[in-house]
Protein backbone atom coordinates (compact mmCIF):
# COMPACT_ATOMS: atom_id res chain seq x y z
CA UNK A 1 0.00 0.00 0.00
CA UNK A 2 2.63 2.33 0.68
CA UNK A 3 6.39 2.13 -0.36
CA UNK A 4 8.98 4.58 0.58
CA UNK A 5 12.31 4.24 -1.43
CA UNK A 6 15.57 6.31 -0.74
CA UNK A 7 13.24 9.07 0.74
CA UNK A 8 15.30 12.41 1.90
CA UNK A 9 14.49 15.91 3.48
CA UNK A 10 16.88 18.68 4.55
CA UNK A 11 15.53 21.98 6.68
CA UNK A 12 19.22 24.17 5.97
CA UNK A 13 21.66 22.79 7.20
CA UNK A 14 20.19 20.04 9.23
CA UNK A 15 19.28 16.33 7.61
CA UNK A 16 15.68 15.52 9.09
CA UNK A 17 14.76 11.68 7.10
CA UNK A 18 18.04 10.79 5.91
CA UNK A 19 17.58 8.08 2.56
CA UNK A 20 15.13 5.77 4.67
CA UNK A 21 13.36 3.42 2.63
CA UNK A 22 10.22 0.92 3.94
CA UNK A 23 7.23 -0.82 2.65
CA UNK A 24 3.39 -0.97 4.14
CA UNK A 25 1.63 -3.92 2.83
CA UNK A 26 -2.07 -4.50 2.58
CA UNK A 27 -3.81 -5.58 5.89
CA UNK A 28 -1.12 -4.22 8.12
CA UNK A 29 -0.35 -2.20 11.21
CA UNK A 30 2.28 -0.77 10.53
CA UNK A 31 4.16 1.43 13.77
CA UNK A 32 6.93 4.01 13.39
CA UNK A 33 8.97 4.32 16.44
CA UNK A 34 11.37 7.05 16.84
CA UNK A 35 12.64 9.69 19.50
CA UNK A 36 11.24 13.24 19.21
CA UNK A 37 13.07 15.24 16.46
CA UNK A 38 13.96 11.92 15.32
CA UNK A 39 12.08 12.63 11.43
CA UNK A 40 8.97 10.87 12.14
CA UNK A 41 6.31 13.54 11.49
CA UNK A 42 8.94 14.98 8.52
CA UNK A 43 8.20 11.05 6.99
CA UNK A 44 4.79 11.33 7.66
CA UNK A 45 4.17 14.90 5.76
CA UNK A 46 6.11 14.12 2.84
CA UNK A 47 3.91 10.73 2.43
CA UNK A 48 0.75 12.36 2.97
CA UNK A 49 1.91 15.46 0.43
CA UNK A 50 2.09 18.03 3.24
CA UNK A 51 6.06 18.31 2.18
CA UNK A 52 8.10 17.42 -0.98
CA UNK A 53 11.41 15.24 0.06
CA UNK A 54 14.51 16.46 -1.43
CA UNK A 55 15.12 12.97 -2.78
CA UNK A 56 13.53 9.62 -2.94
CA UNK A 57 10.16 8.46 -4.21
CA UNK A 58 6.99 7.95 -2.57
CA UNK A 59 3.94 4.90 -3.88
CA UNK A 60 0.80 5.31 -2.69
CA UNK A 61 -1.59 2.57 -3.50
CA UNK A 62 0.89 1.57 -6.48
CA UNK A 63 -0.21 5.74 -7.05
CA UNK A 64 3.54 7.90 -7.53
CA UNK A 65 2.91 10.36 -5.00
CA UNK A 66 4.98 12.71 -6.44
CA UNK A 67 3.98 12.39 -10.34
CA UNK A 68 -0.01 11.77 -9.73
CA UNK A 69 -0.49 13.62 -5.78
CA UNK A 70 -4.38 14.38 -6.32
CA UNK A 71 -5.23 10.00 -7.05
CA UNK A 72 -2.62 9.59 -4.10
CA UNK A 73 -3.88 11.53 -1.64
CA UNK A 74 -7.58 9.99 -2.56
CA UNK A 75 -6.73 6.58 -1.33
CA UNK A 76 -5.72 7.84 2.15
CA UNK A 77 -6.73 9.59 5.03
CA UNK A 78 -4.51 11.19 7.65
CA UNK A 79 -4.78 12.89 10.87
CA UNK A 80 -2.05 15.18 12.74
CA UNK A 81 -0.96 14.89 15.79
CA UNK A 82 -1.80 18.16 16.68
CA UNK A 83 -5.62 18.97 14.55
CA UNK A 84 -6.04 22.58 13.05
CA UNK A 85 -9.15 22.09 11.57
CA UNK A 86 -11.79 24.62 10.75
CA UNK A 87 -13.33 25.67 14.54
CA UNK A 88 -15.85 28.25 12.61
CA UNK A 89 -17.71 25.04 11.60
CA UNK A 90 -19.94 23.19 13.00
CA UNK A 91 -18.75 19.02 13.36
CA UNK A 92 -21.72 17.97 11.38
CA UNK A 93 -20.68 20.27 8.59
CA UNK A 94 -17.08 20.10 9.18
CA UNK A 95 -17.58 16.07 8.21
CA UNK A 96 -20.32 16.96 5.34
CA UNK A 97 -17.14 19.17 3.99
CA UNK A 98 -14.78 16.30 4.58
CA UNK A 99 -16.85 13.63 2.25
CA UNK A 100 -17.97 15.64 0.14
CA UNK A 101 -14.49 16.21 -0.51
CA UNK A 102 -13.98 12.61 -1.41
CA UNK A 103 -17.46 11.87 -3.16
CA UNK A 104 -19.38 11.01 -1.50
CA UNK A 105 -22.99 11.21 -1.10
CA UNK A 106 -24.65 13.42 1.31
CA UNK A 107 -26.94 10.11 2.86
CA UNK A 108 -23.85 7.73 3.00
CA UNK A 109 -22.01 10.52 5.26
CA UNK A 110 -24.75 11.33 7.57
CA UNK A 111 -24.90 7.59 8.03
CA UNK A 112 -21.32 7.03 8.66
CA UNK A 113 -21.14 10.01 10.30
CA UNK A 114 -23.68 8.99 13.22
CA UNK A 115 -22.02 5.42 13.25
CA UNK A 116 -18.24 6.70 14.33
CA UNK A 117 -19.85 9.66 16.25
CA UNK A 118 -21.73 7.10 18.57
CA UNK A 119 -18.52 4.80 19.26
CA UNK A 120 -16.67 7.83 20.07
CA UNK A 121 -19.64 9.38 22.65
CA UNK A 122 -19.86 12.77 20.33
CA UNK A 123 -23.15 12.46 18.71
CA UNK A 124 -24.94 14.83 20.66
CA UNK A 125 -21.96 17.47 19.78
CA UNK A 126 -22.00 17.48 15.86
CA UNK A 127 -24.21 20.46 15.98
CA UNK A 128 -21.89 22.58 18.25
CA UNK A 129 -19.10 24.53 16.73
CA UNK A 130 -16.07 22.82 16.81
CA UNK A 131 -14.53 26.26 18.83
CA UNK A 132 -16.43 25.13 21.62
CA UNK A 133 -14.89 21.69 21.75
CA UNK A 134 -12.21 19.77 24.48
CA UNK A 135 -8.82 18.96 22.93
CA UNK A 136 -10.01 15.70 22.99
CA UNK A 137 -13.28 16.16 20.86
CA UNK A 138 -11.32 17.88 17.86
CA UNK A 139 -9.40 14.62 17.93
CA UNK A 140 -12.10 12.92 17.86
CA UNK A 141 -14.01 14.74 15.32
CA UNK A 142 -11.06 14.26 12.82
CA UNK A 143 -10.57 10.85 13.50
CA UNK A 144 -14.41 10.63 12.44
CA UNK A 145 -13.40 12.95 9.56
CA UNK A 146 -10.67 10.20 8.52
CA UNK A 147 -12.64 7.22 8.90
CA UNK A 148 -15.82 7.78 6.91
CA UNK A 149 -14.11 8.43 4.03
CA UNK A 150 -13.20 4.88 4.14
CA UNK A 151 -9.83 5.12 3.04
CA UNK A 152 -7.39 2.25 1.47
CA UNK A 153 -4.57 3.82 3.89
CA UNK A 154 -4.93 5.14 7.27
CA UNK A 155 -2.27 7.81 8.25
CA UNK A 156 -2.35 8.55 12.08
CA UNK A 157 0.11 10.91 13.89
CA UNK A 158 -0.15 10.21 17.62
CA UNK A 159 -3.76 9.31 17.16
CA UNK A 160 -4.28 8.15 21.32
CA UNK A 161 -2.88 11.27 22.08
CA UNK A 162 -6.08 13.29 23.81
CA UNK A 163 -8.26 10.60 23.71
CA UNK A 164 -9.87 9.04 26.70
CA UNK A 165 -9.42 5.36 27.68
CA UNK A 166 -12.42 3.69 25.82
CA UNK A 167 -12.08 5.89 22.37
CA UNK A 168 -8.45 4.91 22.79
CA UNK A 169 -9.80 1.11 22.79
CA UNK A 170 -12.56 1.50 19.88
CA UNK A 171 -9.67 3.30 17.86
CA UNK A 172 -7.47 0.20 18.75
CA UNK A 173 -10.54 -1.95 17.50
CA UNK A 174 -11.43 -0.13 14.00
CA UNK A 175 -7.75 -0.23 13.27
CA UNK A 176 -7.91 -3.62 13.38
CA UNK A 177 -11.07 -4.50 11.41
CA UNK A 178 -9.77 -2.26 8.56
CA UNK A 179 -6.65 -4.63 8.12
CA UNK A 180 -9.11 -7.53 8.77
CA UNK A 181 -10.71 -5.98 5.09
CA UNK A 182 -7.13 -5.61 3.50
CA UNK A 183 -6.61 -1.95 3.81
CA UNK A 184 -3.74 -0.31 5.49
CA UNK A 185 -2.96 1.67 9.06
CA UNK A 186 0.20 3.39 9.61
CA UNK A 187 1.13 5.50 12.76
CA UNK A 188 3.37 7.13 14.88
CA UNK A 189 3.20 6.12 18.61
CA UNK A 190 5.02 7.12 21.89
CA UNK A 191 3.48 4.97 23.67
CA UNK A 192 5.39 1.32 23.27
CA UNK A 193 2.50 -0.49 24.84
CA UNK A 194 0.25 0.13 22.09
CA UNK A 195 2.74 -0.47 19.31
CA UNK A 196 3.77 -3.76 20.43
CA UNK A 197 -0.01 -4.78 20.81
CA UNK A 198 -1.06 -3.81 17.67
CA UNK A 199 1.38 -3.59 15.72
CA UNK A 200 2.01 -6.34 12.83
CA UNK A 201 5.53 -4.72 11.79
CA UNK A 202 7.63 -1.58 13.50
CA UNK A 203 10.07 0.46 12.20
CA UNK A 204 12.30 2.72 14.47
CA UNK A 205 13.78 5.94 13.18
CA UNK A 206 16.34 8.06 15.12
CA UNK A 207 18.64 11.27 14.17
CA UNK A 208 16.60 10.65 10.19
CA UNK A 209 17.60 7.07 10.08
CA UNK A 210 16.04 4.17 9.86
CA UNK A 211 17.24 1.96 12.50
CA UNK A 212 15.63 -1.15 11.88
CA UNK A 213 11.82 -2.78 10.58
CA UNK A 214 9.82 -5.71 10.90
CA UNK A 215 8.22 -7.32 13.71
CA UNK A 216 8.47 -7.62 17.35
CA UNK A 217 10.10 -10.91 17.37
CA UNK A 218 12.73 -9.49 14.17
CA UNK A 219 13.65 -6.32 16.80
CA UNK A 220 14.03 -8.83 19.08
CA UNK A 221 16.19 -11.14 17.55
CA UNK A 222 18.23 -7.97 16.22
CA UNK A 223 18.74 -6.32 19.90
CA UNK A 224 19.38 -10.19 21.08
CA UNK A 225 17.04 -9.25 23.88
CA UNK A 226 13.60 -10.74 24.72
CA UNK A 227 12.18 -8.28 26.87
CA UNK A 228 9.58 -5.41 26.18
CA UNK A 229 9.46 -3.07 23.38
CA UNK A 230 9.88 -0.11 25.17
CA UNK A 231 13.21 -1.72 26.68
CA UNK A 232 14.55 -3.21 22.99
CA UNK A 233 13.42 0.86 22.01
CA UNK A 234 15.97 2.27 23.79
CA UNK A 235 18.47 -0.24 23.87
CA UNK A 236 18.37 0.41 20.23
CA UNK A 237 18.33 4.28 19.69
CA UNK A 238 20.92 4.76 22.45
CA UNK A 239 23.35 2.68 20.25
CA UNK A 240 22.70 4.65 17.69
CA UNK A 241 23.09 7.78 19.83
CA UNK A 242 26.64 6.56 20.99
Amino acid sequence: MIEVINLTKKFGAKLAVDNVSFKVNDGEIFGFLGPNGAGKSTTIKMITGLLSPDEGKIMVGGVDRLKDPISAKKKISYVPDNPDIYEKMTGKFYLSFIGKSYGLASEEIEKRSMEYAKIFEIENDLSAYIESYSHGMKQKITLIGALIVDPDILILDEPMVGLDAKSSYNLKKIMRERCDRGKSVFFSTHVMEVAENLCDTIAIINKGKLITVGSLEDLKEKAKDEGSLEKIFLELTDEESN
